[in-house]
């Protein structure tokens, strides 16, 4: 921003609203301590199914196994939005270099972020309905139906958004041209 147009009340203005994006910084630390709260969960619940491994059966295992494939999913989920969401919104992380850069960082944006994440949410909700499924005989029926109805609603709002972001990319190709 040159020094004149900040001298203006409407450059001060926009100063402000351009700083405002920092004010998000504390949600992403805040999402790093919850990233913290599902390691102590995934670590937890890994101790239990071993400390118990002899007496558990087949399908509690497979549960079990399900309930922390869902853990590490939702840890990805979180990191996405914490990592996806400061790059976009808030400031560049400037990690070009570093070799542990995830590859779908350095083409991150808004658009990009919200089609990862409704994957993400599908995943999950997979994951959710699979351990019903498993687990059907001792859950209402209606659970189950409600789960599978979620499941369904994710699945047709994760292809209106991949729908709506292919045809905001047509437009903007044709739109360059």
């Amino acid at each position: 921003m040159s020094a004149d147009f900040a001298r203006t009340p409407k450059g001060r203005l926009a100063g402000v609203i351009f700083w405002s994006r920092w004010l998000q910084l504390p949600i992403y630390l805040g999402l790093i301590v919850v990233q913290g709260v599902y390691a102590w969960k995934f670590l937890s619940q890994l101790y239990k199914l071993l400390a118990n491994l002899t007496s558990l059966t087949e399908i509690e295992i497979m549960l079990t196994v399900l309930g922390l494939i869902d853990v590490v999913m939702i840890a990805n989920l979180l990191l996405m939005v914490t990592v996806g969401g400061y790059e976009t919104f808030v400031s560049r992380l400037r990690v070009e270099q570093h070799p542990d850069q995830p590859e779908w960082l350095d083409h991150v944006n808004a658009s990009v972020l919200k089609v990862k994440l409704s994957m993400a949410i599908i995943s999950i909700s997979s994951i959710h309905l699979l351990q019903t499924f498993i687990n059907a005989g001792q859950l209402p029926e209606h659970t189950i139906k409600w789960q599978l109805f979620l499941h369904l609603a994710f699945l047709v709002s994760a292809a209106a958004i991949a729908y709506t972001d292919k045809l905001l990319h047509v437009a903007h190709a044709k739109a360059s041209h």
